[in-house]
């Protein structure tokens, strides 16, 4: 499959080139006559460039299908990590009023990690889902810091200002995201600040 802008210029090109031999073949009579007088040379070009123009056409419409339903996939992946992104900061925060909740804490980081870490491969593929994705990975690295012990050994007190700013940063980097989610849809997977 070509890239978009690849298989828009093969397709205008063909269509050029199909264009040009019917201009020629009705302006020109020698064209005409050497038409006329190579029938399988003349079916065979006609089917080439009805075949090529086909292709091409198809191609850009599967490929244009593709980046819709892939825009959808990194769409629903950002608002499943917004959502579990937001929970692991309500544990992280707990745990300064109560350190008892640390491991919960910690649990909803590591589903966080992996949340992350399965929608990687998918975040990775734009520029905009890239930022959404770096967000993400400074977030995790923030709830990490906090919840890591000090130097003698006590959990660090978990500042809310930073974790709140961090969630917003990332909130705001997956709006043009969730954009191609329907109502519906950011509703099933969203979390309860949204």
């Amino acid at each position: 499959m070509l890239p978009r802008w690849q298989g828009g210029l093969a397709a205008a090109a063909v269509t050029a080139l199909a264009v040009a031999l019917i201009v020629l073949e009705l302006v020109d009579r020698s064209m005409r006559r050497f038409w006329a007088t190579h029938a399988l040379t003349s079916d065979t070009v006609a089917g080439l460039l009805a075949v090529a123009l086909t292709v091409l056409v198809v191609d850009q419409l599967v490929n244009r299908r593709q980046v819709g339903q892939q825009s959808r996939a990194i769409a629903a992946h950002a608002a499943i990590m917004l959502s579990q992104a937001r929970r692991s900061v309500r544990a992280a925060l707990s745990v300064r009023d109560d350190p008892a909740q640390r491991q919960a804490a910690n649990d909803e980081l590591r589903t966080y990690l992996l949340v992350l870490l399965i929608g990687a491969p998918v975040l990775i593929s734009t520029p905009v889902a890239r930022r959404f994705l770096e967000r993400a990975q400074a977030l995790a690295g923030e709830i990490a810091g906090r919840l890591a012990p000090g130097e003698q050994g006590p959990l660090r007190r978990v500042s809310s200002g930073n974790l709140e700013d961090a969630v917003d940063q990332l909130r705001a980097a997956a709006g043009p995201l969730l954009a191609t989610l329907t109502p519906g849809e950011r509703s099933a997977v969203a979390d309860d600040s949204a």
